[in-house]
């Protein structure tokens, strides 16, 4: 019997833990990477390198493979056209990725959608930003002395982990975007409570599946902690959030894994964020906290399989990010963490260790939400060098 070959366009850490997903399904695996020292470069078997906005690179590394995929956004939308009308599987879509790829477009098609999002638009310059914050100056703030500032600024294509995002305070800085020389999107700054995000998985012919909502921490633009499900969310607000995430992956026509992020506003409402077309930090926990993980129902969906159960093991699961800082043998530490800690789940991911960098996560699950976040927490911070004991 001949398995198919799933090809995972980029090398990051997501191609890593999607290869760890194929293996037991006897799915063969096909890597496109930058670098031979990229995440998943180490551990896969079969590699590619090339440039992933090259055609003919694409061309060449599509043709070993039943089905194409992504562990970033980044690939040409014309390049993924023109190997979709050359017969390539290419799941998500071309039509449907596009919007993951450039928000100006993405809040577009979701205002055209009635989704829920923060009061936004285009700007042209520095003082188009102004024009834009005293439009929104007490609609939706009270802060009128600062004639409707602060406001957050996002490149349109590009962005990720906190680049590409400003939050600025007055004309002066809102000028550092436009350098970039790429459409500029505006938002208001919303005033919510906590950041969710509502993970759906759906596959070719309509079958969807929806995580639990999870509350994900955010620190300097970088997903710190994610608890799944998100503690104190009301059942009805929850599953607002999923079926609106079930729904847009319908109305894009999306295959494979959806990550909505969201805001839960004072107000008691969700509006959306961002969205993602592939794996997600959001969705971490679910490798050791759900029957069916993330990157498996990924690559479950991209195959048009039947799709796993997404439901969670145990009551409570929390993920935190392991980043990069000035202690850079992280190994040693695994002595003390796994002694303390039995039940601690480490995931690694072959990265240098440098400031900053999400160099791995870890997980913990059980039933009673304090201590495991306790524990997930002392683990990655031991693991980073900020504590000793």
């Amino acid at each position: 019997m001949t398995f198919p070959v799933v090809g995972m366009i980029g090398g990051g850490q997501l191609a890593r833990m999607a290869h760890d997903a194929a293996i037991p399904l006897g799915v063969r695996f096909r890597l496109l990477a930058d670098t031979p020292q990229d995440s998943a470069s180490l551990v896969v078997n079969d590699v590619v390198l090339g440039d992933y906005r090259d055609l003919d690179t694409l061309r060449r590394f599509a043709a070993g493979c039943d089905v194409i995929t992504f562990d970033h956004e980044h690939v040409p939308t014309e390049h993924l056209r023109t190997l979709l009308a050359e017969g390539v599987n290419v799941r998500p879509g071309p039509d449907a990725l596009v919007f993951a790829q450039d928000k100006g477009l993405m809040r577009a098609k979701l205002d055209s959608l009635g989704v829920p999002c923060p009061r936004h638009r285009l700007v042209a310059d520095a003082a188009d930003v102004t024009r834009f914050a005293q439009e929104g100056e007490g609609a939706s703030r009270s802060d009128s002395d600062k004639g409707g500032y602060p406001v957050v600024l996002k490149t349109t294509r590009g962005g990720y982990d906190g680049k590409g995002v400003w939050v600025v305070d007055d004309e002066t800085e809102a000028a550092e975007p436009f350098q970039a020389g790429v459409p500029v999107l505006a938002e208001e700054k919303v005033d919510f409570v906590r950041e969710l995000a509502a993970d759906v998985v759906r596959s070719p012919h309509g079958q969807a599946v929806a995580y639990p909502v999870v509350e994900s921490v955010q620190k300097d633009g970088i997903c710190h902690e994610v608890v799944a499900p998100a503690p104190n969310l009301s059942a009805e607000l929850a599953a607002e959030a999923q079926a609106l995430a079930l729904r847009i992956a319908g109305e894009l026509d999306i295959t494979g894994h959806l990550a909505v992020e969201l805001f839960e506003t004072r107000d008691g409402r969700v509006l959306v964020n961002e969205l993602a077309m592939r794996p997600h930090n959001s969705g971490h926990w679910s490798i050791d906290g759900a029957v069916t993980s993330q990157f498996e129902n990924h690559i479950r969906a991209v195959l048009d399989l039947p799709l796993g159960d997404p439901r969670p093991r145990q009551p409570w699961t929390v993920m935190v990010n392991v980043l990069g800082g000035d202690y850079p043998d992280m190994y040693s530490a695994y002595l003390h963490c796994m002694a303390r800690d039995p039940g601690l789940r480490i995931h690694m991911y072959g990265k240098d260790v440098k400031p900053g960098r999400k160099v791995g996560h870890v997980t913990v699950f059980g039933d009673d939400l304090e201590d495991v976040r306790e524990r997930a927490r002392h683990a990655a911070a031991y693991l980073r060098g900020d504590i000793t004991e």
